[in-house]
Formats: C-alpha cells, sequence, structure tokens
C-alpha cells in the first residue's frame, strides 16, 4: 500500500480525513505500522506493538463508521502508549526487566477512555526504568534516538512516546510526567508536550513512581490535539483517591475559541528562569523572540519571583525518591515480576531486585530510603515537604499579578547520547520542569523554532494555576497558531 498523507498530521485533521472517507481506520492504521517496520529500527521508541490487535480494532472502529454510530469524532486514530501506563492484555514492564513478564488483566483508567472514545492504544513505548531518567537512556532494553537527530536522545522519561509522535508512528502519545517527563522530551523532539493538573487524569493504572508528583498528559503535534486528548482522559474517577473531584472538558473549545491576540493578557516571566549563565545561547534565543511574540501580540509583561524555585531540584530529589523507595518495594519477585532463586528468601530478594532494577532505579531506591531512615526524617524529607509549600506559594502570589507564567523547559537542546554520564548533571536537564510538578499546577511545552548552532528543536513552556488548563491551552493556541 501506498503511504497515505499522514506525516507530521494532526489528530483533529485526521478526523476530518476519517469522516470525508479520504481512508479508513485500517488503512490510516497499516500506514502507521509500516512507517514503524521502515523506521524505528533506528528511532526505537516501541517496546511492543501487536500489529495483529491494532488492525483488528480498526476494522472494528471502521464497522462502527460504516454503520454511522462512531464513539467519536476521533474513532479509529491510533495513539501510543507510554510502557508504565497499563493496557488489559498487553505487557507492562516499564521498561524494567523485573517487569518483563507482566500483562496487565486491566485498563489503565486512562486507556479505558481513550477506547470510550474510539482512539486505539498502538503499542508500548520505551522510557527511562520506571520513568527514573531524562534521557531515555535508562530503559533496560534498548535507547530511543531522537528523530530530528538520531545521535541525540529525545529527553525522558516520555523519550518514547516524543520519539513516536515527532516520527509520524502515531497521531499521539500518553506520556506521564514526574518532575518533567513529558514537557521535556517535547521540547527535545519539537512536539507539544501537555502536563495537566495534580489529579486532573486519573493515575489508576499508571505504575507509581512518586505518587505526589506523577501526571498522565498527552504529547501531540499541535495544541488542539492536546486538548482534544485531555477532553478524552481527564476526569474524577472513584479509582483514584488523589483524583480532583471537579467536572472536567470543553479544553479542545477553549482552544478553538482562543482570541487571535494576547490583548488584556498578562504573562509573568520569573526572574529566577533567565538568571546570567542558566540558558545556552541558542535556547535564550528561541525563549527571548516568543516573548517578544506574545509582546506583539498585546501581552502586557510582567516580571515576577519564584524565590524557592533554587531548591525546587534538592527538594524534588529528596521527596521523589522517598516516594519510589516506598512504591518500587512491591516488586519483591514473590508474587509476579522477575524472580531469581537464592539459598534463602532474604537471598532471593536481593537476588531479584538486584538483577531486575538498574543503575538508576537503584540509587533512587538507597536514596530514598536513606531520607525516610530514623534520623534523617527530619532533617531531609520532613523539611523538603515544608519548602515544598514555599514552592507552591510562590507560584500562587506570582499567579496573583499574571495570568500565565512563560519560561524556558530546559536548559539545552537535546544532547548527544552518553553526554551526561554524571547523574548530577543529568537530575539538573530538568531545572525548569520540576518546580511545577512539586506545585501541582499546569503547563506546557509548545515548540519554539531551532537552535541555529545545533539545528534541534527548542521549547518554550506555558505555567498556569492548578485547574485552569483552559486558559493555559487557550494561551498557547495563541502563541503558536500566529
Amino acid at each position: 500500500m501506498a503511504m497515505l498523507n499522514t506525516k507530521d498530521r494532526p489528530v483533529h485533521a485526521i478526523a476530518e480525513d476519517l469522516a470525508a472517507g479520504v481512508y479508513t481506520s485500517a488503512e490510516l492504521t497499516a500506514d502507521y505500522i509500516a512507517r514503524v517496520e521502515k523506521e524505528d529500527n533506528v528511532i526505537k521508541a516501541f517496546l511492543k506493538l501487536d500489529k495483529e490487535a491494532v488492525m483488528l480494532a480498526a476494522e472494528e472502529s471502521d464497522r462502527r463508521r460504516a454503520s454511522g454510530s462512531p464513539l467519536s469524532p476521533y474513532d479509529g486514530i491510533p495513539v501510543g502508549i507510554k510502557d508504565c501506563i497499563v493496557a488489559e492484555g498487553e505487557t507492562c514492564s516499564c521498561a524494567s526487566k523485573i517487569l518483563e513478564p507482566v500483562v496487565s488483566p486491566y485498563d489503565s483508567t486512562a486507556v479505558a477512555r481513550l477506547k470510550a472514545n474510539g482512539f486505539i492504544p498502538f503499542g508500548r513505548l520505551n522510557m527511562d526504568e520506571f520513568a527514573m531518567g531524562s534521557s531515555c537512556e535508562n530503559s533496560a532494553f534498548q535507547k530511543t534516538a531522537n528523530p530530528r537527530d538520531p545521535q541525540r536522545v529525545p529527553g525522558g522519561s516520555s523519550g518514547g512516546s516524543a520519539a513516536c509522535v515527532a516520527a509520524s508512528f502515531a497521531a499521539a502519545a500518553l506520556g506521564s510526567d514526574t518532575g518533567g517527563s513529558i514537557r521535556q522530551p517535547a521540547a527535545f523532539c519539537g512536539i507539544v508536550g501537555l502536563k495537566p493538573t495534580y489529579g486532573r487524569v486519573s493515575r489508576s493504572g499508571l505504575v507509581a513512581f512518586a505518587s505526589s508528583l506523577d501526571q498522565i498528559g498527552p504529547m501531540t503535534h499541535d495544541v488542539e490535539d492536546a486538548a482534544i486528548l485531555l477532553d478524552a482522559i481527564a476526569g474524577h474517577d472513584p479509582m483514584d483517591s488523589t483524583s480532583l473531584p471537579d467536572p472536567a472538558g470543553g479544553f479542545a473549545e477553549a482552544v478553538r475559541k482562543a482570541p487571535e491576540s494576547f490583548k488584556g493578557v498578562k504573562i509573568g516571566l520569573p526572574k529566577e528562569y533567565f538568571a546570567e549563565g542558566g540558558l545556552s545561547a541558542g535556547i535564550e534565543k528561541a525563549v527571548r523572540e516568543s516573548i517578544e511574540k506574545a509582546k506583539s501580540l498585546g501581552a502586557e509583561l510582567v516580571e515576577v519571583s519564584l524565590p524557592h524555585t533554587k531548591y525546587a531540584v534538592a527538594v524534588y530529589y529528596i521527596i521523589a525518591t522517598a516516594e519510589a523507595s516506598a512504591n518500587l518495594a512491591r516488586f519483591d519477585g514473590m508474587r509476579y515480576g522477575k524472580r531469581v532463586d537464592g539459598k534463602d528468601l532474604v537471598d532471593t530478594y536481593f537476588k531479584s531486585r538486584g538483577e531486575g532494577f538498574g543503575d538508576e532505579v537503584k540509587r533512587r531506591i538507597l536514596l530514598g530510603t536513606y531520607v525516610l531512615s530514623s534520623g534523617y526524617y527530619d532533617a531531609y524529607y520532613l523539611r523538603a515537604q515544608k519548602v515544598r509549600t514555599l514552592i507552591r506559594r510562590d507560584f500562587e502570589e506570582a499567579f496573583k499579578s499574571c495570568d500565565v507564567l512563560l519560561t524556558p523547559v530546559t536548559p539545552t537542546v537535546a544532547f548527544r547520547f552518553g553526554e551526561k554520564s554524571d547523574p548530577l548533571q543529568m537530575y539538573l536537564s530538568d531545572i525548569f520542569t520540576i518546580a511545577l510538578n512539586l506545585s501541582g499546577n499546569c503547563g506546557i511545552s509548545v515548540p519554539a523554532g531551532t537552535d541555529a548552532e545545533t539545528g534541534m528543536p527548542v521549547g518554550v513552556q506555558l505555567l498556569a494555576p492548578a485547574m485552569a488548563e483552559a486558559r493555559l491551552l487557550s494561551a498557547a493556541q495563541t502563541l503558536t497558531r500566529n
């Protein structure tokens, strides 16, 4: 079959094509499969793709559409799934050897809601093991490459999801964001990545890394698609005790009604995010150009301060590792997953976890166990939670004088494989994204051109208060549409 015109084609445009009969869901899905077969041997975005299952789902979608009863306008459109979000009958390894044999008996709420709208879950996408990383180099199985330059990383931990969309292996993908894991790879790969308000999207069926920080979100070609996917997956879920009770929806409509200008909109510029020496020349140039663009569209620029931002990385790596230590304690080789028999029970635990977990996961478990230990809990974990409160209050104060914030997403463009071998250097890759997760607010990364020296994509970040996704998406649409 000849390749269809689906390269970089967004979800809303594909929906129009399906409605007009330009191609069927089966033809669309076969086209994506063909592109994966041709190109993924280099990109390595997929850990698994059940071609037969997704084609059967596409054919079923075509039957619904032919009978005049599609589940939604988006019925039959494939969406890639990060390998820490479970789907019934699919493996869910979290890119870890310890969970390699595990097959999920149920759908996560996010996947179930995609299916309810007719979207087709499309494969299992590579990631940093248990979402712990910023480059997709920590996967136990393979390293995913950046489609814009295969010698460079796609970012992490949702590197497979970002690469999948950037390479047009699927129209969109789901990722998860604990400290920037949707927004940073989106910026590195030149796509859109949305981190919703904490609790906006159910975490039921998301394998936990840090329960107070994790959030599922969409990765797409444009802002409208991000809103469409959010409409599909957001909303209260009784299966998740942290799920927001507020009704969710209308996000795509907010994008379609986004004004042409920023007249009457105040955009805050946190001075701490633009400190001298914090950005590469190419990133700073692109972000400054976005600021000037916003100004030319009528925005009022307001300098704001987030004074406790400087503590965000330290606070994050105390809280996140502490929660990871607790969450990953369940993977012991006894009930499911990889088991390595030892001479006794304790030896079996040690061998199963020792061979099942990679180095970065072990490092974070050890750090988390340390900060939770007797004698150190108050000095580290409790103090970190107190500073987290201060970070959240900084955002609350900043939003009193502006509608959204505009910041860089990353200090540099996508780096080369092996370039950041020092763990601390790698952790600092998320310096502009971590504070948002600690505060629970929402944010989005949108393309902002390319770096002149490397030709790699640059992203810019917009941030909004909790539950203000409609405002956030509208602003992002205005900024990127013009």
